[in-house]
């Protein structure tokens, strides 16, 4: 991305940011960071998207400009899966059981069905003499695949986010873009340009301030 490592821990500190991370960092690979603070959120949002940097590598001996570019998604970190069951949204029906067995099969009504109206899902349990305990264990699977349900909703929501942020990463969808030779930063959104040392120093909030200036009008216009 062009923001070194003591830039990244400098930008942290200067909003009293706290977090954590790992990754690669000086080249190839990527970083994956996790920040937690009083305003991370809107700010990292600004940072979304693909970052075009153009400079010198170390390796060049003719001294041409190579670009390249890195794409960052923020995402609010994943929370653990919970979910509710409206018992009152659940069908139990109470029959006798199937297949081969002792005298208990198809004589006494111990098996449980659960028909969870909301998912269409249908539980069927029998593998207990006991009715008492296969409503317990078809509640439990209930809950289960309700539970991997939500995940997968979860995992599909995120990475549409993801995707939506960064595009295709391509350099025509590029945000903001960095020379190195020039020295400066060049922000796409807002047609303005930044010190590159300033910004490789953390120095971001003159930046962000223009651009929740250029956001707020288009908000209250929604509103």
């Amino acid at each position: 991305l062009g923001l070194s490592r003591p830039g990244c821990v400098g930008w942290c500190g200067v909003a009293r940011w706290g977090g954590g991370g790992g990754g690669v960092w000086g080249g190839g690979g990527g970083a994956v960071l996790i920040l937690r603070g009083r305003g991370v959120w809107s700010a990292m949002l600004f940072e979304a998207g693909v970052h075009s940097v153009k400079r010198v590598p170390a390796t060049e001996t003719q001294g041409r400009i190579h670009t390249s570019t890195a794409t960052v998604a923020v995402l609010p970190e994943p929370e653990q899966v919970t979910v509710k069951i409206d018992w009152n949204e659940v069908e139990a029906k109470v029959t006798t059981s199937q297949g081969p067995g002792g005298q208990n099969v198809n004589k006494v009504a111990t098996a449980v069905q659960l028909h969870h109206k909301p998912s269409g899902i249908v539980i069927r349990m029998q593998e207990s003499k006991s009715q008492q305990q296969n409503r317990e264990r078809a509640r439990r699977l209930l809950l289960t695949k309700l539970m991997e349900i939500e995940r997968q909703r979860v995992h599909a929501s995120r990475s549409a986010a993801r995707s939506a942020q960064i595009g295709g990463g391509e350099r025509s969808e590029k945000i903001r873009t960095y020379r190195y030779k020039e020295g400066i930063v060049a922000d796409e959104r807002l047609q303005a340009e930044y010190p590159l040392r300033d910004m490789l120093e953390g120095g971001f909030a003159g930046l962000h301030a223009a651009k929740i200036g250029q956001q707020t009008p288009q908000r209250l216009g929604v509103l």
